[in-house]
């Protein structure tokens, strides 16, 4: 990255965007000017320029929620950041995986579906044919948003199942597998991925998700067990995807 190449704003600053390298979740947007941008890079670990402190702040500093940098892009005006980052934990001070956890997408589609519905007028066909293709495209996004902040889940679990590996409290059924060992948990992969077999074949969709919740909580726990973030997973994922004919 030439620094030249950059345009900084007039107070010396330039937005960046901080995703999830794995999941491309947008974890945060904040500023950086050109001391956070060379400790960012030297560090390999995002820093930041607050606006209301006046001053630099290096993020997980106090937290430890820390975000080891993978990829640092600028956009082709050459005045704003793409940081692509594997975070150590929360993005957000409330403990939110992403600062960006409100979702205004679909209280704004039942708003316009009530001002629609409450409207004295018939509304034209072009009217109906505008909002249907607007809820379509909010729902759609919506549910982009909502699959993102449904992995945050995974994530949770991992760490949840990683402290009781570190803690082994007496009387948790997590303790009980890491304490029986390797063979164990395998077993019970094992049982599961069955138990998953056998509802898939009734058809028995409400059975179904169940044994698949429990089959992805003990590979998670087997995952742990070998020490292989799930990340690393999602990665090799993430590579065999093909672009779409869009892209």
């Amino acid at each position: 990255m030439n620094l030249d190449e950059l345009k900084f704003d007039a107070n010396g600053l330039i937005p960046a965007v901080v995703q999830d390298e794995t999941t491309r979740e947008v974890l945060t947007v904040a500023y950086m000017n050109e001391e956070s941008l060379r400790k960012s890079l030297e560090t390999r670990e995002t820093w930041f320029y607050s606006r209301s402190r006046q001053e630099l702040w290096h993020k997980g500093a106090t937290s430890g929620n820390t975000q080891k940098i993978v990829e640092m892009r600028y956009d082709c005006d050459g005045d704003s950041l793409v940081v692509l980052v594997d975070p150590a934990g929360p993005a957000c001070h409330t403990g939110a995986v992403s600062c960006f956890s409100e979702n205004l997408l679909e209280r704004s589609v039942e708003r316009d579906s009530a001002e629609l519905s409450d409207s004295r007028m018939d509304p034209s066909a072009d009217q109906l044919a505008s909002l249907s293709n607007s809820e379509s495209s909010l729902n759609r996004t919506a549910d982009q948003f909502a699959s993102l902040s449904d992995f945050a889940v995974m994530l949770q679990l991992e760490k949840t199942i990683s402290k009781r590996e570190q803690e082994m409290p007496e009387g948790a059924y997590t303790t009980y597998l890491f304490e029986k060992g390797v063979d164990k948990i395998l077993k019970k992969v094992g049982e599961e991925a069955s138990e998953v077999i056998i509802a898939a074949k009734n058809r028995d969709p409400e059975e179904l998700k169940w044994e698949a919740a429990d089959l992805l909580y003990h590979l998670m726990v087997l995952l742990q067990e070998q020490k292989l973030p799930l990340k690393e997973v999602l990665a090799v994922l993430n590579k065999r995807k093909k672009p779409s004919a869009e892209e």
